[in-house]
């Protein structure tokens, strides 16, 4: 009895498994390409200084953080970071962007937030460095070899979290059993360990992998067309676009407008770079009106 009883606590440790409580996803990006370390609650989550980094399994509602720049001369930035939404109780997908201030200083700001589903794996973006904060590394998949010398059928029902689980044990008429059980457990990195997830080859590497929010695309795209001068629509269109990244399409409606097809096209390869999609670039040619403009902005890509 002694016997059935470990492998039943052997099916609950395996259930617990599943039981796990979500955690939450911290994203921090340098608008400029600043390289920064990152501490957390006076742990440093990253070995070498990075410019978009991704911390992963965090278990509170607000860590005390403070970033610390490769070049010493930008300072230190701190700042209390809440990684709970929805009421201040459910951890979430969060992002913070560093970027220069009115004062030209460094500052951290809150940039979005998305809900964890935790049905569905996480989407990590292109170029970012990914680290593990607090989540012990479990064992590998292992197999263990039980044999039960009783001599009658037993039945146990356990339940675990609102989770029934049934154990039948059928003995044989020789009096042994072999009950062989197999538990797999996902494999996790511990804090201080990083993988990068590499931008695909075409991917401009001066893109940091975040595009604009709608509300602020809609904003900018306003402020273009107000200007009064084709060469002011144009400065503006290359302001924003230098502190944003922005899909194809959007590239395109920025085109549009511009009165003059050199206009269009002088935009048109100034953004490329701070293209989030650029394998769906050739949405742009659709705004020329002229074949020699689009070989052009073909062969500006290419090369």
């Amino acid at each position: 009895m002694k016997k059935l009883i470990l492998l039943v606590g052997g099916v609950l440790i395996c259930a617990m498994t599943f039981a796990q409580t979500p955690t939450g996803i911290l994203t921090i990006f340098s608008e400029d390409g600043h390289k920064f370390y990152l501490i957390l609650n006076g742990q440093r989550q990253n070995d070498k200084p990075e410019t978009n980094i991704r911390v992963e399994g965090l278990t509170q509602q607000y860590y005390s953080g403070k970033v610390i720049f490769e070049d010493k001369t930008l300072g230190e930035i701190s700042k209390n970071i809440q990684i709970a939404t929805g009421g201040e109780s459910t951890l979430s997908d969060v992002t913070y962007k560093i970027k220069a201030g009115k004062d030209g200083k460094q500052v951290l700001r809150f940039y979005s937030a998305n809900p964890i589903n935790a049905d569905v794996p996480p989407v990590r973006p292109e170029g970012v460095t990914v680290y593990n904060s607090g989540v012990p590394t479990p064992v590998s998949t292992t197999v263990t070899q039980t044999t039960i010398t009783e001599t009658t059928g037993t039945n146990a029902n356990v339940n675990v979290n609102g989770m029934g689980i049934n154990v039948n044990v059928n003995m044989p008429e020789n009096g042994t059993v072999v009950q062989q059980t197999t538990t797999t457990t996902t494999t996790t990195t511990s804090s201080s360990s990083a993988s990068t997830i590499a931008p695909t080859p075409t991917t401009p590497a001066s893109c940091g992998g975040y595009p604009m929010a709608p509300g602020d695309y809609q904003s900018a795209k306003s402020t273009i067309e107000q200007a009064s001068f084709e060469d002011s629509k144009l400065s503006t269109a290359k302001e924003i676009a230098a502190a944003n990244c922005l899909y194809a399409a959007q590239v395109a409606e920025i085109c549009k407008l511009f009165g003059f097809e050199n206009t269009k096209l002088t935009f048109a390869k100034y953004a490329y770079k701070r293209c989030i999609d650029p394998q769906n670039y050739f949405k742009v040619n659709n705004v020329f009106d002229f074949d020699a403009s689009k070989t052009e902005l073909s062969s500006f890509i290419r090369h």
